[in-house]
């Protein structure tokens, strides 16, 4: 018999490393995630200057050792030459809102690091944009969610390999450890590209785990007890993962899922990895109905489904549930 236990993560990272160089960054978006990774460099030795249009954002961050301003000019003076800014802000209109507002405060040779889910080609026409301006542009597809502050992020680089370089104690403070979990993929747009198809994976394999554990809840006949197969499988199995850990942590803390609703969001990277995979001709039916399952978890009233019992019974007599 087995109980399933809290999640095992990799290897904490030591935060005290002398081969790193402290740096000083701009953060700019003190959420959850920014917060976080914001806390993570200040461990490591770093000096970061935080900004948010949240007063109770800021003052959090200042528990943490970070340096908090309540504007972008204030930010923008209180980091020496040449400047690192890391934008983790909402993709689309957010993010060209702060380059809007950061623009006439930075001088040639500052860099402006876009964390978050941005559409590649979008970062393709700002870092030419920035470039006209002799700013750098760095997009840095970031993967680690909450647990990032603890176990580090998975950062995805994409722009000017020597830029990239000069802030490599940054990545390597934030990943999980100095010399794992982060690297340059390629040019600028290349670090938001590799974390759409990423993201599209994690759709693929949180769909298949969804499903595998839905058909074991469904077989009544066994009264199967899916916290410990998820246990079970963390060990040795060829599907073991991070996300296996996660699933099985879920299903110990509330194996019957009470309480949450059968409705899953997107934030866009799923739609975006399709829509390039169709523009690339490559064949992606798992990532695609993965994407259709979570819009279709979102219908409460689905039409669709109504329409099609309607025609079983026109075709066949079959009988229809009435609502």
């Amino acid at each position: 018999m087995s109980s399933c236990r809290a999640p095992i993560f990799r290897r904490r990272q030591s935060f005290s490393s002398s081969t790193e160089q402290a740096m000083e960054l701009g953060m700019i978006g003190l959420g959850r995630m920014g917060a976080n990774m914001a806390q993570r460099l200040v461990r490591g030795g770093h000096r970061v200057v935080g900004f948010d249009f949240s007063a109770e954002s800021r003052a959090r961050a200042a528990q943490n050792g970070i340096d908090p301003v309540a504007s972008l000019a204030e930010l923008v003076a209180a980091l020496k030459a040449p400047r690192a800014l890391w934008l983790m802000v909402p993709a689309g209109a957010p993010v060209d809102a702060t380059i809007d507002n950061l623009l006439p405060l930075l001088a040639p040779g500052d860099t402006l690091i876009d964390g978050g889910n941005s559409m590649y080609k979008d970062t393709q026409r700002r870092a030419q944009r920035l470039a006209e301006h002799e700013i750098h542009y760095v997009d840095c597809g970031t993967s680690g969610g909450v647990w990032g502050l603890q176990e580090g992020y998975s950062l995805m680089i994409g722009g000017d390999e020597a830029v990239v370089a000069r802030l490599a104690p940054i990545f390597a403070t934030l990943a999980p450890a100095p010399d794992r979990g982060w690297g340059r993929v390629g040019p600028v747009g290349s670090g938001h590209y590799t974390k759409m198809v990423h993201n599209g994976i994690e759709y693929g394999m949180m769909q298949a785990y969804a499903e595998g554990f839905s058909i074991l809840e469904h077989k009544q006949e066994f009264a199967l007890d899916l916290a410990q197969i998820g246990e079970i499988w963390r060990h040795g199995s060829v599907v073991r993962s991070w996300l296996l850990d996660l699933t099985a942590d879920a299903l110990k803390k509330n194996p019957s899922l009470q309480g949450i609703a059968p409705w899953v969001a997107d934030s866009g990277e799923g739609r975006w990895t399709l829509a390039d995979a169709i523009e690339l001709g490559v064949s992606t039916p798992v990532i695609a109905a993965s994407l259709l399952e979570r819009i279709r978890s979102r219908d409460k009233d689905s039409f669709s489904d109504k329409l099609l019992a309607a025609m079983r019974n026109q075709f066949g007599g079959h009988e229809m549930k009435k609502e």
